[in-house]
């Protein structure tokens, strides 16, 4: 199993920047994709990026492509996911999940860390 930690959240204005960190402990990271997902009041749980062991393939949900960058750092066992041109419907929990790349299901999770923008 693997451990993940998120860090990097806070309160930021419309048009801000944020870069969320997700520290990983437990198993070698290599053996996993990673991905954050948002969940805000009222709305259903969002993948909001994915990437890939070797950090070659990337998704990100429609409502952040161009603005969150999500990458790895193998070295740091550390995914990160930089938002920029943050909007208020942005405001949400953001997790870091993990899944073996054999599996479909992203089976580990971290605590979340909250996002907030508003003026």
């Amino acid at each position: 199993q693997v451990q993940l930690v998120e860090s990097g959240g806070g309160l930021v204005q419309p048009g801000g920047s944020l870069r969320l960190s997700c520290a990983a402990s437990g198993r070698t990271f290599s053996n996993y994709n990673m991905g954050w997902f948002r969940q805000a009041p009222g709305k259903e749980r969002e993948l909001v990026a994915a990437i890939s062991r070797s950090g070659g393939s990337t998704y990100y949900a429609d409502s952040v492509k161009g603005r969150f960058t999500i990458s790895r750092d193998a070295a740091k066992s550390t995914v990160y996911l930089q938002m920029n041109s943050l909007k208020p419907e942005d405001t949400a929990v953001y997790l870091c999940a993990a899944k073996l790349v054999s599996m479909n299901e992203y089976a580990y999770w971290g605590q979340g860390t909250q996002v907030s923008v508003s003026s």
